[in-house]
């Protein structure tokens, strides 16, 4: 019968770990830091596919990374596991006034405007403070714009901003046109920033999107390079022409053309 574990039980083990393990004793939170972007890169990718069951195998994995920081926190006198719960228990009860005070608000909107305007309160300096700086450019892009949105700095409808992506792709014509190099990418990352703010109105994760898009290049490609091989083909030696038809056969048959 499968063993019960309760979240204490993760902390016994821990702190056995710590004591006893040589490599979990040697660990610091600076030795720990890629490998929690690993775990925290892996969750998303199960996230991205539905996989419940890895889905629930990461959290379990990030869970130990958070116990583990929190474990090197009590050993250097800073803080606690205990201290991290009562941290964020108390952070969601002061920014959701509207469940434990007598604030109302009317919609999600409202939350996230009130959810800014606290944390303004609390010391923040600018409403795009919170966006770390080593987020990947795509997620970034999104979250400040998300919070941008918080005080109002927002088109009120889609095709603004579809008129806004046109502007920016007229405008990368034209630096493209100069020869200009820095010109050029700084007039298509207007483009990509055009293009993160036309999927938020389309209630489209950017970054999803494009990795459902990467594996499904990977997928098809892989295909293709097996298709050549049963024809007795290789594409190092095909033309563009050759190879665009075999991709225009796999995307039939995955569409059920064929």
């Amino acid at each position: 019968m499968e063993n019960k574990h309760s979240f204490a039980s993760l902390l016994e083990i821990m702190n056995d770990l710590r004591e006893k393990c040589p490599w979990d004793r040697k660990q610091t939170i600076h030795s720990l830091r890629q490998q929690t972007i690993e775990e925290l890169y892996e969750l998303t990718d199960a996230i991205t596919g539905s996989d419940w069951k890895s889905i629930r195998e990461e959290l379990g994995d990030l869970l130990l990374h958070i116990v583990f920081y929190a474990k090197i926190g009590a050993e250097q006198n800073q803080f606690t596991i205990d201290d991290v719960i009562n941290g964020i228990c108390e952070k969601l009860i002061s920014r959701h006034p509207h469940i434990y005070g007598d604030v109302k608000v009317e919609n999600e909107e409202q939350v996230k405007q009130n959810w800014e305007k606290l944390k303004l309160k609390e010391g923040k300096k600018s409403v795009l403070s919170g966006v770390p700086g080593s987020l990947p450019a795509l997620v970034k892009a999104m979250r400040l714009q998300e919070k941008a949105k918080q005080v109002g700095f927002e088109w009120d409808n889609t095709g603004q901003v579809l008129d806004k992506v046109r502007e920016e792709m007229e405008e990368l014509k034209e630096a493209m046109v100069t020869g200009n190099q820095d010109e050029i990418e700084e007039e298509f990352g207007d483009v990509m920033f055009s293009l993160v703010n036309y999927s938020r109105f389309l209630k489209i994760d950017a970054e999803n999107a494009l990795e459902r898009t990467n594996r499904k290049f990977i997928r098809r490609f892989q295909q293709m390079e097996q298709l050549a091989e049963e024809r007795g083909l290789s594409l190092h030696d095909m033309s563009l022409e050759q190879m665009d038809g075999l991709w225009n056969d796999i995307k039939k048959t995955e569409k059920g053309q064929l």
